[in-house]
């Protein structure tokens, strides 16, 4: 493992769905690609609650692209979206549920310069355009398709504890960009932090 990041329990990913997407915020998301090391701090989550939620990838059922969803919590699932982004999502509950929580913004805190060249964006470019939203955290960290299914108990991708962090106020509103389930306060962010996508 990495030195002072150690990733969480499979327990923190085995309970209630909404409970962990406010308990991801705040906490480190960790990708390791060789001897790099790319750190950024969970400002900004929604939560898609498989069956119940018309929203969900889930809700008509286990099908080849969402199948990672099904599996057990502490799994990243990720999908491409729009024919050109992907998406990364933690897979919670048991085995067999279908709910994930979004990853939709991250706070850049190691590694930037291998997130700029990796969004193909200047040395000299706007720090607060780098991972505020999902597709653009996604290309920033490096994940895709061959992400998809992986354990977030590994190294090469986690998430871990912020040991220095403090706590903060969590503000929840609905979610972005679907059409249906719209109602659903289950998007979570980090009051006044300027990376979350849109306030």
């Amino acid at each position: 493992m990495l030195p002072h990041l150690h990733p969480l329990p499979r327990s923190f990913y085995l309970r209630s769905t909404l409970t962990v997407a406010k308990d991801l915020l705040g906490k480190l998301l960790v990708r390791k690609i060789g001897p790099k090391l790319l750190v950024g701090k969970i400002v900004e989550v929604e939560a898609y609650l498989g069956r119940r939620d018309p929203a969900s990838h889930a809700y008509r059922g286990k099908t080849k692209r969402n199948e990672v969803m099904f599996w057990e919590g502490g799994h990243l699932y990720v999908y491409f979206t729009y024919g050109m982004h992907f998406c990364a999502n933690v897979v919670t509950g048991r085995e067999g549920i279908g709910e994930a929580v979004l990853l939709r913004a991250v706070e850049p805190l190691a590694g930037l310069e291998i997130m700029k060249r990796n969004r193909g964006l200047r040395p000299n470019a706007n720090v607060y355009d780098l991972t505020n939203g999902p597709a653009k955290l996604c290309e920033a960290f490096d994940i895709g398709r061959t992400e998809n299914g992986s354990d977030l108990l590994s190294d090469s991708v986690m998430i871990a504890q912020n040991r220095g962090g403090e706590r903060e106020v969590v503000v929840a509103t609905t979610r972005i960009g679907i059409r249906l389930g719209t109602e659903h306060r289950w998007r979570f962010h980090l009051k006044n932090n300027p990376w979350v996508s849109r306030r």
